[in-house]
C-alpha cells in the first residue's frame, strides 16, 4: 500500500512539474486551474492517509522493538523505506522547494515560514 501510494504521489508530483512550464507560456488556463485543484485535493486527503499509514501501523511496529519486544525487521524493506525518503527529500530540495520560490512571492514565502515555525512552536527568526 505505502509503494502504491508512492506512486500517486509522484504522479502529482509530476503533474506539478508540468505547471511550471504552463504556467509559464499560458498562464492559469482552466487546465491549469484544475491541475493545481486535483493537486491540493489529492495532498488534502489521499496524502494524508500515507501518513496515516506510516504513524499509524509502521512507525508504531518500530517502536515496539525499540521498547525491546522482539520482532524481526527484513533489510531490503528498510532499504525500500529509506531509498523512498531519499528521493522524497531529494525531489523537494531540487524541485519542489525552488517552485516554490520562482513561483510566490517573498511575503507569501515569509508567511509561509512563520506557519511552519509557529507550527513547530519556533519563535521569530
Amino acid at each position: 500500500m505505502l509503494s502504491a501510494c508512492h506512486l500517486r504521489i509522484e504522479r502529482q508530483c509530476a503533474t506539478l512539474r508540468r505547471l511550471v512550464p504552463h504556467l509559464a507560456a499560458h498562464g492559469a488556463t482552466e487546465d491549469a486551474r484544475t491541475a493545481a485543484a486535483n493537486v491540493m485535493r489529492y495532498f488534502d486527503s489521499s496524502a494524508l492517509q500515507h501518513h496515516a499509514d506510516e504513524e499509524e501501523d509502521l512507525f508504531p511496529a518500530l517502536e515496539r522493538i525499540a521498547a525491546g519486544t522482539s520482532a524481526r525487521l527484513a533489510s531490503d524493506d528498510v532499504e525500500a523505506l529509506i531509498g523512498r525518503y531519499e528521493r522524497h527529500i531529494e525531489r523537494e530540495e531540487k524541485e519542489l522547494l525552488p517552485m516554490a520560490v520562482r513561483l510566490l512571492s517573498d511575503d507569501e514565502l515569509a508567511r509561509i515560514g512563520r506557519a511552519m515555525r509557529e507550527r513547530r512552536g519556533i519563535g521569530a527568526v
